[in-house]
């Protein structure tokens, strides 16, 4: 038995080299793209982010591309664009971040949330529950790089005749079955901020090979693209010309669709060196105990893209009730510090979807406009809540023997996890929680 270094043992790591974590990779086409913008005071056109429109778009397979200020307000523009409104319902797994689905509000819609599965990825087996009358769409997410089961999704989706949007802020690049997310359902959006695997700033971006889901989006957003140029098949939307019909602007800053362009001419290589390197980081975790590792089968033609954020699922019963939040504090002590439990919180629980009144109308928004309140079946939602995952380092280098150590942290922890369970205020029995901190 190894003394843990929380115990006061030796710390596996004693340092975190930098290089292998730094992102995004910066070179000096990084730094010559967006003087240009500085030098010649380009950051409100749009010249540079169209370019960058076509070429994202060849890049993902789809006719469209528009990008937008950030992700959550191309998913916005997105709901828009699929006729979201008054009393429709919307479906997302309720382990997500907020701006996959809150701005449905907005619309007069209801958020209606299904459950994750073990891959922390949205549930096929829970949609059908959440689908009733008043159902509009369903919001895929590709949580932390798990590319969901589309096959299923799309399915269900088809049976019912309902829209998919599919959310891609963290599976940029990422293939399902040999196809790329975001090219399954009916419009796709992502983030593409400073700390995503795609990371260009501040930008988002919508796809789409619906001419008339483009021409919506683009009109919701953009008042300087909404004109003849763009909007020419929508006979319903020429007469709103010259006004963003969202009230909001939605436009790109160009430093960040100048960085975006030269990202992208770079971005699957070096997500193929991230790849490999967390693949062999799991590999030297697997059969352990406690701990699983959320990846897919590559040979199946799916991958994680640039494993954005990554993660790993932990079953404290295999840990004799171990806790993940006193795991984490072990691997910690340990010299990874970046090690922590939960990943978003589930939003069913959030008071924004229990009570908040966005306009004032003496009723909580998210139902004011639907007969049902579908807040009654947010308990249905507790399987989500029952999954424990927490933070592995994410590399962007692939360097063995710095992973290596890594790798040995984890396993120091779970091979000596019985010296943690005296002092666990957070003990899981019987399938239930003891404490209060973390559940």
């Amino acid at each position: 038995m190894e003394k843990l270094a929380l115990l006061g043992g030796t710390p596996v790591l004693d340092k975190q080299p930098d290089e292998l974590f730094k992102w995004p990779i910066m070179t000096q086409e990084d730094y010559d793209a967006a003087m240009d913008v500085v030098y010649n005071n380009k950051f409100s056109g749009t010249d540079i982010t169209e370019k960058f429109q076509e070429e994202f778009a060849a890049w993902q397979g789809t006719e469209y591309a528009i990008a937008y200020c950030n992700g959550t307000m191309a998913l916005t523009s997105a709901m828009f664009a699929i006729g979201l409104g008054k009393g429709d319902e919307i479906i997302c797994p309720t382990k997500t971040y907020w701006g996959s689905v809150s701005q449905a509000i907005n619309f007069g819609a209801s958020a209606v949330f299904c459950n994750i599965n073990e891959m922390l990825s949205m549930d096929p087996n829970d949609i059908e529950r959440c689908i009733s009358p008043r159902t509009k769409a369903i919001v895929v997410v590709h949580y932390f790089g798990y590319p969901c089961d589309m096959d299923a999704i799309m399915a269900i989706a088809k049976k019912h005749n309902l829209k998919v949007i599919e959310d891609v802020s963290h599976a940029q690049g990422g293939l399902y079955k040999g196809k790329k997310v975001g090219t399954f359902g009916d419009v796709a959006a992502m983030s593409l901020m400073s700390g995503k695997s795609f990371a260009a700033g501040e930008l988002g971006i919508l796809v789409t090979d619906n001419r008339e889901i483009y021409e919506r989006a683009m009109a919701f957003g953009h008042y300087e693209r909404n004109n003849e140029r763009y909007i020419k098949e929508s006979d319903d939307l020429k007469s709103y010309f010259h006004i963003a019909l969202g009230g909001a602007k939605g436009r790109a800053n160009q430093l960040c669709s100048a960085l975006a362009r030269v990202q992208l001419k770079y971005y699957d290589e070096r997500c193929a060196e991230i790849r490999k390197a967390m693949n062999y980081f799991w590999d030297q975790l697997e059969g352990l105990p406690g701990i699983y590792a959320i990846r897919v089968d590559e040979s199946t033609g799916s991958n994680m893209a640039g494993w954005y954020c990554a993660q790993g699922g932990y079953r404290s019963e295999e840990l004799h009730g171990l806790s993940v939040a006193k795991f984490c504090e072990a691997v910690r002590a340990e010299g990874y510090t970046g090690c922590w439990s939960g990943g978003n919180f589930c939003l069913h629980n959030h008071p924004f979807f229990k009570t908040f009144d966005l306009r004032n109308e003496g009723k909580p928004s998210r139902i004011v406009y639907n007969e049902y309140d579908v807040r009654e079946d947010d308990n249905l939602c507790k399987p989500s809540e029952a999954i424990d995952c927490f933070n592995i380092p994410w590399f962007k280098h692939f360097d063995k023997d710095a992973i290596d150590k890594y790798a040995a942290a984890f396993r120091k922890v779970i091979e000596n996890h019985e010296q943690l369970l005296e002092n666990d205020a957070e003990k899981k029995q019987d399938g239930r929680w003891y404490g209060t901190e973390n559940k």
